[in-house]
């Protein structure tokens, strides 16, 4: 067997891809969720466990378990396969005839990472770890908890690099790392993480990809350094701690946002699990999208001084434009969320977390203090300044009831403020109408389309005579037919993801939306049959038609012979047709 198909026919797709996306059961074989490759707020992606495989009906993006986490992750087929067999225990053939430079490159950059995860940790016990582990102890961390998020330290000077070169990197990969630096004036590389204490950064798999380091020395700036971008690093897309804190993500559909790594590392031990961080940005999209597809409420809970809520602020505009229901935690006393669970302890910051006001109301009372709301123009003018966060509210419902409470604590006339809504929708524009266009099949194509997706045995009596029908009339399933065809004559396991390969875009999307709909159940053998012999009569009908039309065309030429032919050709058609000589007149 061709070891893809064999690590393939290992894995569902489902439980892979659940991994990332939130999936809901629709029908016995179809799952939904938001897709990850686009922004949305209502789910059009769908996996097929059926068929393992995957389809978003709102950016068209399709494929395979491969396909996905090539598009995910950005990995190569190699990568993706490697990832897959990996996850499954199956080991790799030998040679790597099937990998690119890219995906060897990014494989060195992983190993390295992993040497340098394990030389960090190892230094942390160790003599040269003592001011760091004395740190620890000052900020509450005990030995176990270092060890759960893989905290180590970064030695001075250039001990990491020559561990690197030791272990045959070449200095090409030592330049593309991000863990060594070469200065402008000086032709050799040094340790970029010297004297640090340091923090993994994994990707959602759990693969160690980047560092922030935290310095040792007050007078060493700047206070925290993070590994600059490389090809397994993209920080924009990642967040600090999400492979861990997926689970109980899910559990509790919520995460709670902050801002650093000491404070995951804080809120987590004191038993708050979903928590994650930005890895020194402020908040991006991808970012954003990456959280949406595990919860649907975001708890943002920044550093209470003037920089934090403005970042606050910041992060709840991206949310709501993609969707999340927003929270805002605001602690007493400036402090941040580590320092606060260190001095109130885990159960008090459960219960603020719980007590968490809306974002709506948070931004409310902010706007409170930046305008003058004892005056009709100041009431006025927070109004205004509200008015498109309002706006980024996913439905009218929720809008006018935004409006109509904030109507109430600004003093304002509800009335007013909800034309004000309305008129600043009417300047939104109309959405945009769904559509549902007819994807052309009739309704014995849609279920044989349907049931040889799903059953060798039709494939094998049906699928050459359906096909050869469907290629005499011109019928919109033609090219799905011989698609799929293709592929049964091929031999082997049947892949859909082989004949979504076969097809064009149209077609492919006609298919896909078949084959994804909820309320199909497959179709039996014998149903399969009786849809054939309809699609036998159909054409039938037309020869007919046809025939009738050639016999008008030669008795009024005159040409008795090729009327007398045709009408043999009626006659039989008739026949077949079970119809009477007097009917077919």
């Amino acid at each position: 067997m061709d070891f893809a198909r064999q690590v393939k026919g290992s894995v569902d797709i489902v439980d892979t891809i659940g991994e990332f996306v939130r999936l809901k059961k629709q029908g016995s074989q179809r799952f939904v969720g938001l897709c990850p490759f686009h922004t949305e707020k209502t789910p059009s992606f769908s996996v097929h466990a059926g068929l393992q495989i995957y389809k978003c009906f709102g950016c068209g993006q399709s494929g395979d378990v491969f396909n996905f986490l090539m598009e995910l992750q950005g990995l190569t087929f190699y990568e993706a396969l490697q990832t897959l067999a990996d996850r499954q225990g199956i080991p790799m053939p030998r040679g790597n005839a099937g990998s690119d430079a890219d995906s060897m490159l990014r494989d060195t950059l992983l190993r390295m990472h992993e040497t340098a995860q394990a030389f960090f940790q190892e230094r942390l016990p160790a003599n040269v770890g003592a001011r760091a582990r004395e740190y620890l102890r000052s900020r509450g961390l005990s030995k176990e908890t270092a060890a759960q998020f893989g905290i180590g330290y970064a030695p001075g000077g250039n001990a990491l690099l020559g561990l690197l070169r030791k272990k045959g990197f070449r200095e090409e990969a030592l330049e593309a790392s991000g863990l060594v630096g070469k200065a402008e004036d000086r032709p050799d590389f040094y340790d970029r993480f010297r004297e640090r204490l340091t923090f993994p950064i994994h990707n959602e798999t759990g693969r160690v990809i980047a560092f922030g380091g935290r310095a040792m020395q007050a007078e060493r700036q700047p206070k925290y350094l993070n590994s600059p971008e490389t090809a397994i690093y993209k920080k924009n897309a990642v967040l600090y701690n999400l492979g861990r804190a997926r689970a109980a993500m899910r559990q509790e559909n919520r995460v709670v946002l902050v801002e650093g790594y000491m404070d995951v590392i804080g809120v987590c031990k004191a038993g708050v699990a979903n928590a994650v961080a930005t890895c020194g940005t402020a908040l991006t999209p991808q970012q954003v999208r990456a959280l949406r597809r595990h919860v649907d409420t975001v708890t943002v809970n920044f550093d209470s001084d003037e920089a934090g809520r403005n970042a606050a602020e910041r992060s709840i505009e991206m949310l709501l434009r993609e969707g999340v229901n927003v929270r805002v935690l605001e602690l007493p006393d400036g402090k941040d969320p580590d320092d606060f669970c260190a001095a109130h302890g885990g159960e008090e910051y459960k219960k603020r977390l719980e007590h968490a006001p809306r974002h709506f109301i948070w931004l409310t009372d902010r706007t409170r203090l930046r305008f003058d709301t004892a005056t009709s123009e100041g009431r006025v003018a927070a109004f205004e300044h509200m008015l498109p966060t309002i706006n980024l509210l996913p439905d009218d419902i929720r809008r006018a009831a935004a409006a109509s409470e904030l109507a109430d604590r600004l003093g304002v006339a509800r009335s007013l403020v909800l034309e004000r809504l309305r008129r600043s929708g009417d300047r939104r524009g109309p959405a945009s109408p769904a559509g549902s266009d007819s994807d052309g099949f009739s309704a014995a194509e849609r279920l044989l389309l349907h049931l040889f997706a799903g059953s060798a045995e039709a494939r094998g009596a049906l699928l050459g005579d359906a096909l050869a029908l469907a290629t005499e009339n011109g019928m919109a399933g033609r090219e799905a037919l011989a698609a799929m065809a293709a592929v049964h004559e091929d031999g082997g396991e049947f892949q859909y993801s082989a004949v979504e390969g076969r097809l064009a875009e149209r077609d492919r999307d006609r298919l896909a939306k078949l084959v994804f709909d909820k309320d199909r159940a497959l179709a039996s053998l014998d149903e399969g049959k009786e849809a054939l012999e309809a699609l036998r009569r159909q054409n039938r009908q037309r020869r007919y038609r046809a025939v009738r039309n050639a016999i008008a065309e030669a008795e009024q030429s005159g040409d008795r012979a090729a009327a007398l032919e045709l009408l043999r050709d009626k006659i039989d058609l008739e026949r077949k047709l079970g119809m009477s000589a007097a009917a077919g007149r």
